[in-house]
């Protein structure tokens, strides 16, 4: 800290003043709340460019969205609903429910529209909500090849949520204006149209936290369909509360978007929305996720919980990953080739620097038998001074480390070995408990 160089202004903004280093780490997020500014301050621009990406897929939606409110808005400039109000208007012997009917006509096609495009959407969502976890597992990301890979890793299970929660809306709509239509044209039945009504916009509210866990359960556990949803319905009933505030804190620009009309609120909902609403939403989802897994999921399956965050007890991070079958796989193998090369001789003990201790004798050009025994006790007092050395310096600790943790894969791979065929590994697995969520197949 002494040869500091004095930076300018905007230095001192992008890069921030020269501090200790245990005030450098302090400043480290150790809570979910501090990850998500962290994040959000650090990483602006990375989440503008994820949000891009979202957003480009989830334009048929928008499409779709505007097509129906200006077709909302041409059928009541130009529908008949004002027969008999001059002379000049044509007379109309019954117009009751024609409104009703023309809006459960339009409906029909806008949600029915709605669940291909939700789909083409859920690329965008597998693909950025992957990036975004993986910021908050403070992982290095790339953003086009990690988009690319969370859509290949992630789509399906998106697409189940997607298609899960555009279906029940289309459903919950289409009852809602048959309600408005029983009830327009004073038809029998009209009371249970209306409680189908509202039970099915409180289904559709519902199914939206259910959906928003099966992303979040989905990009973060790898699990079968139907595990993906009753975990997604476990979870969401589990932590209702917690649920509801964050949805609403991660969904409001969408809201504000959607129901905020064409004044200024609305305009500013879209606005937020085209610059980082979409990674702000995800942003605050899968951090409370995390949250939520740590807490209940994550200790109940044996991976180390506050990924992403800083544990001031052991001065790192916690970076412990929740391995696939492939990757254990690969982990396993790779171990297997470790065990097989043996102990490295550079790592496992000390090795005195060639740089360090007394040089052979040189033999002369022409020399004698009183030469080559001086240059033989040279040689002997080097091993010995080697052997010093390493007797000095076996109990460091990068060496006891090493071989300890050499010695630990070496007997965890022969357990494994041995367990394969025979009864070890059947009395091994019933120790196991498996949790009764998220079975990792």
């Amino acid at each position: 800290m002494a040869d500091t160089e004095k930076r300018g202004l905007v230095a001192r903004w992008l890069i921030g003043k020269e501090r200790p280093e245990d005030y450098a780490r302090s400043t480290l997020p150790t809570s979910r709340f501090g990850l998500f500014w962290d994040i959000l301050k650090g990483r602006f621009g990375r989440l503008m460019l994820v949000n891009l990406l979202i957003l480009l897929t989830c334009l048929p939606v928008a499409a779709l969205i505007v097509w129906r409110a200006l077709t909302v808005g041409a059928a009541g400039m130009g529908g008949p609903f004002g027969a008999g109000l001059g002379p000049s208007f044509p007379y109309i012997p019954d117009i009751v429910g024609n409104a009703e009917a023309l809006a459960l006509q339009n409906d029909l096609v806008f949600f029915s529209l709605f669940i291909p495009a939700g789909v083409i959407a859920g690329l965008g969502i597998s693909g950025g909500f992957y990036i975004i976890r993986n910021l908050i597992w403070t992982e290095g990301i790339f953003v086009a090849n990690d988009f690319l890979r969370g859509i290949k890793r992630n789509f399906f299970n998106v697409l189940e949520a997607v298609l899960v929660f555009t279906v029940v809306l289309f459903v919950a709509r289409t009852m809602g204006n048959l309600a408005d239509f029983y009830v327009a044209t004073d038809a029998s039945g009209a009371g249970w149209m209306i409680a189908s009504k509202v039970v099915g916009y409180i289904i559709v509210s519902f199914m939206l936290l259910v959906c928003l866990w099966m992303i979040s359960l989905g990009i973060s556990y790898r699990q079968g369909p139907w595990a993906l949803f009753r975990n997604a319905v476990v979870m969401t009933i589990g932590t209702f509360p917690q649920t509801v505030l964050f949805a609403a804190l991660a969904l409001w620009p969408f809201f504000l978007a959607i129901f905020g009309g064409m004044n200024f609120l609305g305009m500013l909902g879209i606005l937020f929305l085209i610059l980082i609403g979409f990674s702000y939403a995800g942003l605050v989802w899968l951090d409370f996720s995390q949250w939520a897994f740590d807490k209940y999921v994550n200790p109940n399956i044996g991976v180390a919980t506050g990924r992403g965050l800083y544990n001031k007890e052991t001065g790192t991070m916690n970076t412990a990953p929740t391995l696939t079958e492939e990757q254990s796989a690969a982990m396993r193998e790779y171990r297997r080739q470790m065990v097989a090369n043996g102990r490295s001789k550079l790592v496992s003990r000390p090795v005195k620097p060639i740089d360090e201790g007394t040089d052979p004798y040189q033999l002369p050009d022409s020399f004698s038998r009183e030469d080559l025994q001086k240059l033989r006790e040279s040689k002997e007092e080097m091993a010995k001074d080697v052997k010093a050395y390493e007797e000095e310096h076996k109990n460091d600790e990068r060496y006891v480390a090493y071989n300890k943790e050499f010695d630990e894969m070496e007997s965890a791979l022969s357990e494994e070995e041995n367990g394969k065929g025979g009864g070890k590994k059947k009395k091994q697995n019933k120790k196991v408990r498996r949790p009764k969520m998220l079975p990792r197949k």
